[in-house]
């Protein structure tokens, strides 16, 4: 007798004995199975019912699996989607990601990572979508129709993303688009713009959010340690390793991996980083055996990766692989409407902690604030507001207010310079027709000067513009 409980999935492959392998696979897991041979079949039988997922191969006799999954996408259907890519294909799985599947595998499947795939793909709250579609009248029944599911912009940590202007609401609404995916996310946004608490965002959101979320400052770690701390060690795999341990990869088994500053990572281990993120496996230090992972990666960083892969100083293939989908943080100075609530919430958290009342949040003092440049973002307005509780009196926000001088203290020196150059370098070869000689002449350097500026800093300039070197 089948159970209501039951999941039901449709698997899509036109080799029988692959077909078999999968049905068999997930009926000892307790599933319902459906399955199909092309997409004809395929879409005939999602036109009868709904399903709790879809495991389809990328290949198929009369068309791609990614037709069908863009198709789902277009008529909002619930269920996740599971991709089965080529090995070694790694540009069908990122394909596969930003078409709208919730996660891929590459032939030859192993099952023990089917099982925890599928596994993920029908636990935990379905997307809004899918509750809704599910919830209509008539809809057939099942797992994910009795399951209660809290909003996804219930999630305290998405609460945390203080404002309500165009820009956050932006933001809010991609991290509720994209948690319900393994889709690997990239976070861009200046330092202090608060990066971490948006990938923290995602993980609350996802189907993940029961499981860990491990934050690695990728930066902070030296070199000779990225393996072992990455991967994990064996005992007696180095100098002082009494123990078998653990790396970030087992320790977010089931959750979230978050690497924050992403493009401090050298060369050599953005390579082994890549494999692991492809191959789903790592192999601790010391160890002949690869250990299966599970987790979804969400990097940041503040660099321009896309500059350091043109420089070389950041592989290409590692970066079309963590930017799948993109989360742009906005500068606090692109939304300085949300001042007034940022610091009546930060004002309260402050407040929380340090056993103070809190102060009264007049209208010279956001006046001071409207004017602050915020070269240091939330990070740097939460500073701001520590001193100015410090220093205050009779329940009074003492602000300083900065010197005509005033430049606020940048966390990277030479990052912050780069970026002045860069502004004041584009402007003068925008102003001269981009002539080479002109903008040097402007500027007071050499044309050798300029053209080696141009190169450090990854300016853009017009194919064929070296002929227009010459002062004209």
């Amino acid at each position: 007798m089948t159970l209501p409980t039951q999941a039901h999935i449709l698997v899509i492959d036109d080799e029988p004995d692959l077909r078999t392998l999968y049905e068999l696979t997930l009926l000892r897991e307790g599933y319902r199975v459906e399955a199909a041979a092309d997409l004809a079949q395929a879409r005939a039988l999602l036109q009868q019912r709904r399903f709790d997922a879809v495991i389809t191969d990328m290949r198929l006799p009369d068309g791609l699996g990614l037709e069908l999954l863009r198709e789902m996408v277009t008529l909002q259907r619930p269920e996740r989607c599971v991709v089965i890519t080529a090995h070694g294909s790694a540009e069908n799985a990122v394909e596969a990601l930003k078409a709208g599947a919730f996660d891929y595998l590459t032939k030859p499947v192993d099952l023990k990572q089917f099982r925890s795939v599928v596994a993920s793909a029908i636990q935990g709250p379905a997307p809004p979508t899918a509750v809704a579609e599910r919830s209509r009248p008539g809809s057939e029944d099942g797992p994910a129709a009795s399951r209660a599911a809290r909003p996804a912009d219930a999630s305290p940590t998405l609460q945390r993303l203080v404002g309500e202007s165009a820009v956050m609401q932006a933001v809010k609404s991609r991290i509720v688009k994209v948690a319900s995916s393994m889709a690997p996310v990239l976070i861009q946004g200046e330092s202090g713009t608060g990066k971490e608490l948006v990938a923290r965002a995602v993980h609350d959101c996802s189907h993940r959010a029961a499981g860990p979320f491990v934050a690695v400052n990728c930066g902070a770690i030296p070199e000779n340690l990225l393996e072992a701390e990455f991967f994990g060690a064996r005992k007696g795999a180095y100098t002082g390793s009494a123990q078998d341990r653990l790396g970030y990869f087992q320790s977010a088994k089931g959750g979230t991996l978050f690497l924050d500053e992403i493009g401090d990572l050298p060369l050599a281990m953005q390579s082994k980083l890549l494999r692991a993120i492809q191959e789903r496996v790592v192999r601790p230090l010391g160890s002949t055996q690869e250990d299966t992972v599970d987790v979804r990666v969400v990097s940041a960083t503040h660099k321009d990766l896309a500059a350091a892969v043109a420089a070389g100083t950041f592989r290409q293939d590692l970066y079309y692989r963590l930017n799948v989908i993109e989360i742009s943080v906005p500068p606090l100075r692109e939304r300085r409407e949300d001042l007034p609530a940022l610091c009546r919430d930060l004002l309260g958290r402050i407040c929380r902690e340090s056993g103070f009342h809190m102060p009264d949040l007049s209208g010279q003092v956001l006046a001071t604030l409207q004017q602050h440049p915020f070269n240091g973002n939330v990070r740097e307005l939460e500073n701001l507001l520590h001193r100015a509780i410090a220093l205050g009196e009779d329940g009074d926000l003492h602000l300083e207010s900065p010197p005509a001088e005033y430049v606020a203290v940048p966390e990277n020196l030479q990052d912050f310079l780069d970026g002045q150059e860069r502004n004041i370098l584009s402007k003068v070869l925008q102003e001269t027709g981009f002539n080479r000689t002109a903008a040097a002449a402007k500027l007071g350097i050499s044309l050798r000067q300029i053209r080696y500026r141009i190169a450090r800093l990854n300016i853009v300039t017009p194919q064929g513009d070296e002929a227009a070197d010459e002062p004209s």
